[in-house]
């Protein structure tokens, strides 16, 4: 079943005088959204017993719950001693999805930095399957791990390249940025044959089962010739994407994916105003 979701903590929720992740499973719940991802962004800094606790409070709303790992991974770092962290950072988000009942580690793959393109990418994709091995050392093999299609030029994660990421194993399947993706490409989501596309690229090369229930990221993104610059609200006009294309896409070829909503501030609200375009409403 599709669900739609934020990505953290709104204004609103903290205009409301509520801080603790407990609370926003009720929040969600009370909006009429079905999921929520939380964010290690700046790190795995959680207990154990605030994971349950967290995973509890979702558990009994009946709102899925996933999380993104921090956001300085890079499997192109040529340092090994930065990929053993990069390694850490996805081990020790699983751990703590698992704790909060959740499925679902969302990560940014790589960035390019000095290297020439393939060889980045080659990096990255023989460390994912280092990663793969210890993943099912420790038991998280029943996790879905999703690196995601980055915003911007120098980084790690076109359409192409994440889907031969998840191309190694059952256990990656993709997190799509429709966002990012519009970034980086300056523009280029507009209409559902723009979506339909992409992503029969992505049902081709994957299957259909693996792409049926795969992450998505939406939000609106200003851009430069660099690609991603800052995270928008559905307010603007300017630079989209819009999602209603994507929802007759998503109709279309019969997907039912998770939602994430990473509006800058407004992202129940427009978690909420993509469930209901999705469903006429």
């Amino acid at each position: 079943m599709i669900k739609f979701g934020p990505s953290g903590n709104s204004l609103a929720f903290s205009q409301a005088g509520k801080s603790k992740s407990e609370e926003s499973a009720v929040w969600v719940k009370n909006l009429g959204l079905s999921c929520f991802e939380y964010s290690f962004g700046r790190g795995v800094n959680l207990t154990d017993e605030r994971a349950v606790s967290i995973g509890k409070a979702f558990s009994d709303a009946g709102v899925e719950i996933s999380v993104h790992a921090p956001y300085y991974i890079n499997f192109a770092n040529p340092e090994q001693e930065n990929a053993e962290k990069s390694y850490g950072y996805v081990l020790s988000s699983a751990k703590k999805v698992k704790l909060m009942g959740g499925k679902r580690v969302v990560f940014h793959p790589a960035s390019q930095g000095k290297m020439k393109r393939e060889q980045a990418v080659d990096l990255t994709e023989e460390r994912l399957k280092i990663l793969r091995d210890r993943i099912y050392e420790e038991n998280l093999s029943d996790l879905i791990i999703c690196p995601e299609t980055m915003g911007k030029i120098g980084q790690i994660g076109t359409i192409e390249e994440v889907t031969r990421f998840c191309k190694i194993d059952k256990i990656y399947i993709p997190a799509v940025d429709f966002g990012h993706i519009n970034a980086r490409e300056c523009g280029s989501l507009k209409s559902e044959k723009d979506y339909t596309e992409r992503l029969e690229y992505m049902i081709s090369e994957l299957g259909y089962e693996k792409m049926k229930n795969f992450h998505i990221h939406f939000s609106k993104i200003e851009y430069s010739a660099k690609g991603e610059v800052r995270h928008l609200t559905f307010e603007d006009n300017h630079y989209g994407p819009d999602f209603e294309p994507l929802a007759l896409a998503l109709k279309k070829l019969n997907l039912e994916p998770y939602i994430v909503c990473e509006s800058a501030g407004t992202q129940d609200i427009d978690a909420l105003k993509m469930q209901k375009i999705y469903y006429g409403n």
